[in-house]
């Protein structure tokens, strides 16, 4: 909400704080008139009265707009967020291509000229959305993406539709208001902001709207750069799918930067016999040596291991943790490494999986009738592998830990089945990218820490990284820790928190790209 012109968001009402500030206008709204105390001011009392109901007005519309953006913006960013929920992208009976369409006709409303946008993809429910907006060429252009697909969601789970934009009690009810439609409005608010004031960056900055990250066969990242990489050829990558301020009990915490990401594979394990009457049991039974080779993956603990970005998030929340936990953060940086640490620490699940690759049983099934010896066992182990090591590596570490020749594990692959990948080393902390994130932050956050961090799960960012181009996952919302509701029953955001990541990423963005 703007700000009338009598009064600016930097401009101070003296040293009083608010309650006393509110205090004092009460007060002499309230006091009679009195020559003697005009010391040359106005001797209206009328006008005098308004004076102070504008100051309080300032007052309470700064307090009240924390985001700091005009009416236009804020209705556009609405507007858009809006239009993406409503539109169902899930991969059963939902249309990407709908969202991709929707989102080419703001931007052609804008005056982006047809030549810069791109609806393309490998089938009509899946085109991606490709936008550009030209910069002056002094270096390589910025590549954004964001995925439009959202998982499933049953109505019957929710307390709302989850494909309505429900607004209530402060909060944006939907699917996709954290994962990420979000991201995706503020994306593009953006560029149309840069178009409409006539910004030119120093590098094109390219738009990806994509298909199929939380699911389906047609990875719209993947499907580009496979197919047209030109169209999204960067230097490096903004990924809004990630990252982002930690915040407890609306108190923003810290900014994290994902930084680099785990590699997913699934491993299946079958074990087979010939099987037999259940009244005439032997010792060769097919779950029983599944169970005992999961009993001793349950027990194995992969190496310890920092990579560049996860030794510079330990460094860094080293400096806001206190006491042992922050103790034991030193200690794990030296060389050689407190082991003793690393074990106090790998009691939480975030720094275990920050510290090691990780492979836990998600799925199990055996036999095939009550009064049967079982003849197939199977398990699904999901691993989430730390970067510098391949799948092939890791599925023979798997049979080593299994220890039974008769338990065989075979690889599925990642998200879409690609299978037999390695994970890259991850890419340097850019100062051109950390720097004006850094300085941005201070300015909006004074005094919240940037932490690089290592994302446990996998974004779309695996594809990115491979073809040579570093990504960062960078967000402006803060979301309370005990509150993050992606992929869960009514997934939802702060309204005050979207508003301020629109002007967060119009300012971050405009940083790295100003001549």
């Amino acid at each position: 909400m703007g700000l009338p012109r009598s009064c600016s968001p930097g401009q101070s009402f003296g040293t009083v704080d608010g309650r006393s500030f509110f205090r004092r206008a009460a007060l002499g709204a309230r006091r009679p008139h009195d020559s003697r105390r005009d010391d040359g001011a106005t001797k209206e009392p009328g006008l005098r009265f308004r004076n102070w109901s504008l100051i309080v007005i300032c007052l309470l519309l700064a307090m009240a707009s924390p985001s700091q953006i005009d009416d236009t913006t804020r209705q556009l960013s609405h507007d858009i967020f809006k239009q993406l929920i409503e539109i169902n992208t899930t991969d059963s009976v939902g249309n990407v291509s709908t969202a991709s369409e929707a989102m080419a006709q703001r931007f052609r409303d804008a005056g982006f000229p047809q030549s810069d946008l791109h609806l393309l993809g490998p089938n009509d429910r899946k085109k991606n959305l490709v936008v550009r907006l030209h910069g002056s060429g002094k270096h390589k252009p910025v590549l954004l993406i964001g995925h439009l697909d959202v998982v499933e969601a049953r109505r019957e789970d929710w307390t709302t539709d989850p494909f309505q934009f429900v607004e209530k009690y402060g909060y944006y009810y939907g699917r996709g208001t954290q994962d990420m439609k979000d991201g995706d409005a503020i994306m593009t608010t953006t560029l149309i902001r840069f178009k409409k004031e006539g910004f030119v960056p120093d590098r094109d900055i390219i738009l990806a709207l994509t298909a199929d990250e939380e699911g389906g066969t047609s990875n719209g990242v993947d499907w580009l750069l496979k197919n047209n990489r030109e169209l999204v050829d960067a230097e490096f990558v903004l990924n809004h799918d990630g990252g982002g301020i930690l915040a407890e009990h609306g108190k923003p915490q810290m900014m994290v930067v994902d930084a680099s990401e785990k590699l997913y594979s699934d491993y299946q394990l079958t074990v087979t016999n010939h099987g037999g009457h259940s009244s005439l049991p032997v010792p060769d039974n097919a779950i029983y040596h599944l169970a005992d080779g999961l009993a001793r993956l349950e027990r194995y603990q992969f190496p310890f291991e920092l990579t560049n970005i996860t030794r510079a998030y330990y460094e860094r929340m080293a400096k806001v943790a206190t006491g042992q936990r922050a103790a034991d953060m030193l200690a794990i940086l030296r060389n050689p490494p407190d082991l003793e640490a690393v074990a106090r620490l790998s009691q939480d699940p975030i720094d275990n999986s920050t510290m090691h690759t990780t492979c836990v049983a998600t799925r199990l099934s055996g036999g095939h009738a009550n009064n049967a010896l079982p003849q197939t066992a199977q398990a699904n182990v999901n691993c989430r592998i730390v970067p510098g090591h391949s799948t092939e590596e890791i599925r023979q570490e798997l049979e080593k830990v299994l220890a039974d020749a008769k338990i065989s594990v075979r690889e599925l692959g990642g998200l879409g089945g690609v299978m037999n990948r390695r994970s890259f080393a991850p890419p340097p902390l850019r100062p051109d990218v950390f720097q004006p994130l850094e300085n941005v932050v201070e300015s909006m956050w004074p005094g919240l820490p940037v932490i690089p961090d290592m994302a446990t799960g996998a974004s779309d960012g695996v594809y990115t990284n491979a073809a040579g181009m570093p990504t960062y996952c960078v967000s402006g919302e803060a979301i309370d820790r005990d509150d993050i509701r992606a992929h869960g029953k009514d997934e939802r955001i702060r309204a005050d928190s979207f508003y301020r990541a629109v002007e967060f990423y119009y300012r971050f963005l405009k940083a790295i790209t100003s001549p």
